[in-house]
């Protein structure tokens, strides 16, 4: 087929066949998901955010629970911020449901609650990037809009062999413009949503099930030969690694001490164990740090298992210390003396959860 426009890359398969392959495919084989359920655009764009970073398996009982909680935007808007993140406690990247709760209070303020259907207006929404507004646009409001993510990349990339680097953020804008001369105007979301489901099932990072694929015949690569060396990704730099004692403090009332970190930056808001980099206090001068910190005496130290903690950009090694204190107390706000109970209602990193549940047993 020959180009449209000097923007549009060349596409040389049956496209109307190939959009009937899929959407057919997509309708009889799709997953039964609870935001399938209907097209809702405010369960859609839930949804939308909780799978970020985050498998499908993992995300259901949250999404489930998350409805259950807040069931319209006006419940998410006028929620208190620890509530919520106590309801995303464990999904990680905490900045999606900050950034999605300051979105709805705007969406309920500036236009009566309804998420609006038109792409620039939702796309400046906090934390709506091109993705997410062509995947709620077309799910919900059957907007012919791209929605490109990994998954698509890595199924176009096969079928027209596109042989552009994905790690680079300007090979979006190549696929973008594949699915906006691909997409089915008459049923754009089995379209995009076939395309994800495609590349989450069939279509997938290593050994793809190509003789299952219900568009194998319009793939340019299956034909070469190339499917296993696409798509075409550099490998990212090595993670930083940090080190911490996480300090246990357990006063002679059986209470702990949590203390609540920065408003801005990694997992902001949320609740923890006293943390201290191993770089700016070793070992044999901790007892001495907290004395001087936390204005009370260590009584008896305990190492509990250390942990590791993956994220996307740093890695934590985590030195598990509990101690017993003679006293400890809460010095401003942002610190909490509990019990090992009222410990349950605060949201804590995975790291903390992890803990927690050692000081439960």
């Amino acid at each position: 087929m020959k180009k449209k426009q000097s923007n549009e890359i060349l596409i040389t398969i049956n496209i109307p066949q190939f959009r009937d392959d899929l959407i057919n495919w997509f309708e009889e084989e799709q997953r039964d998901l609870p935001w399938r359920k209907n097209q809702d655009p405010y369960r859609v764009w839930v949804s939308e955010i909780m799978l970020q970073q985050t498998k499908v398996e993992t995300v259901i009982p949250y999404f489930q629970r998350f409805i259950s909680n807040f069931p319209t935007i006006e419940a998410l808007a006028s929620a208190d911020e620890q509530e919520v993140l106590k309801s995303w406690e464990g999904l990680g990247y905490y900045s999606r449901i900050r950034n999605l709760q300051s979105a709805v209070k705007e969406v309920v303020e500036k236009y009566d609650a309804k998420i609006p259907e038109d792409p620039d207006k939702f796309g400046n929404l906090k934390g709506v990037g091109p993705y997410t507004t062509g995947a709620v646009l077309s799910i919900a409001y059957d907007m012919p809009e791209p929605a490109v993510d990994g998954n698509v990349m890595r199924v176009l990339s096969r079928i027209l062999v596109i042989q552009e680097d994905i790690a680079k953020a300007k090979t979006r804008k190549i696929f973008e413009q594949a699915v906006r001369q691909l997409i089915s105007h008459n049923n754009p979301s089995a379209f995009n949503q076939g395309l994800m489901e495609l590349g989450a099932l069939i279509c997938t990072p290593r050994n793809p099930s190509c003789l299952l694929c219900p568009v194998q015949e319009h793939c340019i690569a299956y034909k070469k030969g190339i499917e296993k060396t696409l798509p075409v990704k550099t490998k990212k730099t090595k993670q930083k690694q940090k080190t911490y004692f996480v300090l246990v403090l357990e006063d002679n009332k059986a209470n702990y001490l949590l203390e609540q970190r920065p408003a801005e930056g990694l997992l902001a808001q949320m609740w923890q164990f006293p943390m201290v980099e191993t770089k700016e206090v070793s070992e044999n001068l901790l007892i001495p740090f907290i004395k001087e910190r936390y204005h009370t005496d260590c009584q008896t130290i305990e190492y509990l298992q250390p942990i590791k903690h993956v994220f996307s950009h740093i890695t934590w090694e985590l030195n598990v210390l509990k101690i017993k204190c003679d006293k400890v107390k809460a010095l401003n706000h942002h610190q909490r003396m509990l019990s090992i109970e009222e410990i349950g209602d605060y949201p804590l990193p995975v790291s903390h959860q992890k803990v927690y549940k050692q000081i439960l047993h």
